[in-house]
């Protein structure tokens, strides 16, 4: 077989060279269910041929003419066979976030004349049901679910052959140039844009990206799943995964992640830093509880583990004392993740520094990237190759991209991964995609001159009463550097001075709290006692002693609640809702100016 020019390419590529028993697998009542590659072929041929049996298929092949489908369900290996499915056909496949409210579902699923909906979940299906006779296009709803009150997916499934032709003749159709998916992208403000992408811009992605990290082919590697599938960044692993062999086993939930890792014993996972960010903060939270010489050696190991450079190796007793913290304490750090990770791969959001040279000095390597979904999405990653990884940096920038930046510092990307536009929005194409350009509206700026830096968002970033610019997510990621905080959003528009609104790792202002004799009753009684106030200044002021001093945080309100995505001060992928979180604090960003 040629190399891959479409999508489902890749599942016959794999096929023909590494056909697996594990190809994906997931949790059925309790248990690990495999579907192997030829399982995985025959349920993706039948649902073809169930999906043009209802009358669906992508007709022109213009992407107004061809018919949309939408998928709402948590990570399974129906979804990935839908997505399969769908693409042999010329159908395009929405996915939409499981947390999404029903606002934007109904919105998007009328901005795209959605014609059926598959979902997992009494929960998600509710949230269908009570828009449905808002859009007119929708025909029928199918769960993944057996016990369900929607029609099961599997009634769709058609085993007879003589359909057959029919599939190969629209496999055929399909071009490299063809539409594969239409992704709405939420983001922090604004109506839903639909991206637009083809196979041509995802495989090129896969390709690149697999060339550039890289990726080797690993029929016998497991990867787990859990970040939503229905983010361009899992659905792309999820493709160089089958690109390269590797099994795909999907995790039951987030709650349920430490467990599966340990039984899945995977080599690698995708991940948001937040996510690390919540393993750390265990991992902190037992090595407190330790007493005598194991919470003397815990902090030591950890204390050694900040200073680690993987480009500067360090003395010859550093490097004694790292293998002795690793045969000790980092051990179990590794035995918790299963004790076969190879990599990890992050993006989504700005990682930690400190994170990253801790995970990576205790032998869990983590590799940082970007991209976004305009791109399909990898611009950059650092690199499993010598020279490839700088922390701090999101890496290289990958083979078949060109990257440039403009005056103001922002990215701008030109290749093959570009999106085809925006749907139906080609105002909006206009103004993101010029002369082939894509303007991601991130500044960034190259150190060494290779490895690429983000430093903040252009919408971001915003100038005080004095006339002075200030990029707020660099501030943040310091400041959330510290174990007592959980969050941060720094304040400053139009105003004389920059405030923060600071949310507190309340499990250690807790612990902090035992140790001056204090005693906590509830966040919001605890973040009002002048103690604590004194000692979240304390800390800001220490990171003020780094920052310019235009940066530097004047005032700070705390707030008793994390914010997340249920609540809407988060976007799905973790990015802070700014606007929201402007108007929901009204009261008390008021308060800190006045």
């Amino acid at each position: 077989m040629s190399q891959p020019t479409r999508l489902f390419d890749f599942l016959y590529h794999q096929h023909e060279h590494f056909s697996k028993t594990d190809m994906l697998s997931g949790k059925e009542n309790g248990q690990w269910v495999k579907y192997s590659t030829q399982q995985v072929i025959e349920y993706t041929h039948q649902l073809s041929k169930g999906l043009l049996r209802l009358g669906l298929s992508g007709n022109n092949m213009q992407v107004e003419q061809q018919d949309k489908i939408a998928i709402i369900s948590h990570n399974r290996p129906e979804w990935l066979m839908l997505d399969l499915a769908s693409q042999q056909i010329g159908v395009l496949l929405c996915p939409i976030y499981p947390t999404t409210n029903v606002n934007e579902i109904e919105f998007i699923f009328n901005d795209a004349a959605i014609k059926y909906v598959f979902v997992s979940g009494d929960e998600l299906l509710e949230k269908v049901n009570s828009i449905r006779s808002k859009v007119p296009s929708l025909i029928n709803v199918f769960s993944f679910d057996d016990n369900s009150s929607a029609a099961n997916w599997k009634e769709l499934l058609v085993k007879e052959k003589d359909q057959d032709p029919l599939l190969e003749e629209w496999k055929q159709k399909i071009a490299t140039h063809h539409c594969a998916t239409i992704i709405y992208t939420s983001g922090t403000t604004g109506t839903p844009k639909g991206v637009m992408l083809s196979h041509g811009n995802l495989v090129s992605n896969v390709l690149n990206a697999t060339r550039s990290f890289p990726f080797p082919e690993m029929p016998s590697a497991r990867a787990l799943s859990f970040l939503p599938l229905n983010h361009i960044f899992e659905r792309i692993a999820s493709y160089i995964y089958i690109s390269t062999g590797i099994s795909i086993y999907y995790a039951e939930n987030l709650d349920t992640i430490g467990e599966n890792l340990k039984q899945v014993k995977p080599v690698l996972f995708t991940t948001v830093p937040r996510l690390l960010e919540k393993v750390y903060e265990k991992i902190m939270k037992k090595g407190a509880e330790l007493t005598g010489i194991k919470r003397k050696l815990f902090y030591w190991s950890v204390a050694l583990a900040e200073k680690y450079d993987n480009n500067i190796p360090g003395s010859w007793a550093y490097r004694m004392q790292l293998a002795i913290a690793n045969a000790l304490v980092f051990k179990k750090w590794r035995e918790a993740l299963g004790n076969h990770i190879q990599y990890i791969i992050t993006g989504g959001a700005a990682c930690q520094e400190r994170l990253l040279r801790i995970f990576n000095a205790a032998k869990i390597p983590i590799y940082e990237g970007y991209g976004p979904t305009e791109n399909s999405p990898v611009i950059s990653v650092n690199c499993r190759k010598k020279g490839g990884t700088k922390f701090g940096t999101v890496g290289l920038v990958i083979d078949g991209q060109e990257v440039k930046l403009e005056a103001d510092g922002e990215i701008c990307v030109k290749g093959p991964s570009v999106m085809m536009g925006y749907y139906k929005r080609p105002d909006l194409t206009a103004e993101t995609i010029i002369d082939g350009w894509l303007h991601t509206g991130d500044i960034g700026e190259f150190v060494a001159g290779k490895y690429l830096k983000i430093t903040d968002r252009k919408k971001e970033m915003f100038k005080t009463s004095g006339g002075k610019y200030v990029a707020p997510l660099p501030i943040e990621n310091k400041l959330m550097e510290s174990p007592f905080i959980e969050q941060a959003m720094i304040i400053g528009a139009d105003r004389k001075f920059v405030s923060a609104l600071i949310v507190p790792s309340f499990q250690n202002l807790i612990l902090w709290m035992n140790e001056k004799g204090m005693v906590y009753q509830n966040n919001v009684d605890a973040i009002l006692l002048p103690e604590v106030k004194a000692h979240y200044e304390q800390i800001i002021e220490q990171y003020n002693q780094t920052l310019n001093h235009v940066e530097q945080v004047r005032k700070i309100t705390l707030l008793p609640a994390e914010w997340s995505i249920d609540t809407g001060e988060l976007t799905p992928k973790m990015s802070l809702r700014r606007k929201v979180i402007m108007e929901k604090y009204k009261e008390q960003i008021e308060s800190a100016y006045q």
